[in-house]
């Protein structure tokens, strides 16, 4: 969530609907069985990210404009992302920026796809959003207020949509030609379509928009699910709109335990995969040590709010200024700091041990075994090092530098026995690395 006006308590007070399909001149399909859409979910394994944009831009038209796309600080922050084992990223797109360059803009949406493919992660991408500033202008942005919590944050479309009713014809050919372009991109895990419908005092005003663009997604039936999550107990009349119409459910939940425990108990009748598409504010008791494992307890994708502090100034509380511009002693929101410190170490390793025991089969079929560099391992004349193991099994292996933020990744291992394994970016001044897979005989690799 981006604004300051949030309930204490997430309780929907409407009763359970069913889901139907989605009426409309053109032929739509209907919304997905909940068959389909558990069937969708079975394969993902856990899924856990952030809502991200880049530390260098203050609202989705800085990241998304030909300008100021800035690839190598996404490839870098993504990699910040990949080392604690997160591999999903929820992130916002504008219609200004397809508005002024549709064939760029979708280009630099491939480009992002394909960074944050290589760190292992899937995106969800949001197309309106009803929090923050109602006006936006494409070219230079705004630089950030100091200390206040996303100044420059932009609604999409906000203000203009109710100045300039035509609008809304140049809002369906951006989202038609955007699902129509990448509607079968595996690197798409869905369609987020309408942040937070309502906010801002909208109210019920929202809904005309939020019906129209499930019918532009229903009419596009890209691959990928559809939805828009719930987020206010007060919206009910949006609420049962966005439950009734949504292939997966999505939601909000800035809660302490209970209260999060709560929210999923409400929303677990409508037997539909869950995804938390915002949690994670320090200071409201909404932390990764409380949630986090809450959600992958009940196989819920986990997203929090910001992956790296920059310019949205998302440390800061929403209602909580610092006119100063001095560092919170709690951040709000955030993991990192641009230069990939964490703001807490112990929360970071904690991400990492939660995240490191589900990257292939049951979490009880995973163990780890440390392997010492020393006398094991040799610098490769092309880069990294070369290391020896003795394999129990065929497969994967997950591998991470031993007291480190660093994660190497995946590597196949295709026979047993002795085997020599490369990796990239390390050197024989690391004291150990950690090696996860399935075991044999309680051992994964040894020397």
């Amino acid at each position: 969530m981006k604004n300051i006006f949030r309930l204490s308590s997430f309780v929907f007070v409407f009763c359970l609907v069913s889901f139907i399909p989605v009426g409309g001149a053109l032929a739509q399909r209907p919304v997905w069985p909940a068959g389909k859409a558990n069937a969708w979910y079975a394969d993902k394994g856990w899924l856990r990210g952030c809502d991200f944009i880049p530390s260098t831009a203050i609202n989705q038209l800085e990241m998304w404009q030909e300008a100021t796309f800035d690839p190598a600080t996404i490839d870098k922050e993504l990699g910040y992302a990949q080392s604690i084992g997160l591999n999903c990223m929820r992130v916002f797109l504008h219609h200004v920026a397809w508005q002024a360059d549709p064939a760029g803009f979708k280009q630099r949406m491939d480009k992002y796809l394909g960074i944050a493919n290589q760190h292992h992660i899937v995106t969800l991408f949001v197309f309106f959003d009803d929090c923050w500033n109602p006006t936006y202008h494409a070219g230079t942005q705004p630089t950030p207020k100091t200390g206040i919590h996303n100044s420059g944050w932009l609604r999409d479309p906000g203000k203009l949509y109710y100045d300039e009713p035509a609008l809304v014809d140049t809002l369906e050919m951006y989202v038609k030609d955007i699902l129509t372009t990448f509607g079968h991109d595996k690197r798409i895990l869905l369609w987020d379509l309408y942040n937070e419908p309502g906010n801002s005092d909208y109210g019920d005003k929202s809904l005309p928009l939020l019906s129209k663009v499930f019918d532009w997604g229903r009419e596009v039936n890209p691959d990928q699910p559809l939805s828009a999550g719930v987020w206010s107990d007060r919206l009910t009349t949006l609420n049962t709109f966005q439950l009734s119409h949504s292939d997966v459910i999505t939601y909000h939940n800035y809660e302490p335990p209970a209260g999060h425990q709560h929210c999923i108990d409400t929303l677990k009748p409508y037997g539909r995969p869950l995804i938390c598409t915002e949690y994670m504010a320090r200071l409201r008791n909404s932390t990764f040590f409380n949630i986090m494992p809450l959600l992958k307890a009940n196989n819920i994708v986990a997203i929090n709010w910001g992956l790296v502090t920059g310019k949205t100034n998302t440390m800061y509380a929403w209602d909580t200024p610092m006119p100063d511009g001095k560092e919170p002693k709690v951040w709000f929101h955030d993991i990192f700091r641009p230069d990939g410190t964490p703001y807490d170490p112990k929360e970071t390793a904690f991400i990492r041990k939660l995240t490191s025991d589900g990257f292939s089969g049951a979490n009880a079929q995973q163990i780890s075994d440390t392997i010492p560099l020393a006398g094991n391992a040799w610098e490769n004349p092309g880069g990294g090092i070369d290391v020896w193991l003795r394999v129990t099994k065929t497969g994967k292996l997950h591998v991470w530098v031993k007291d480190s933020a660093y994660d190497i990744g995946m590597v196949e291992v295709s026979d047993t026995g002795y085997q020599r394994i490369h990796l990239e970016g390390m050197h024989l001044s690391n004291q150990s690395i950690i090696v996860q897979g399935e075991p044999l005989n309680g051992r994964v690799a040894f020397v």
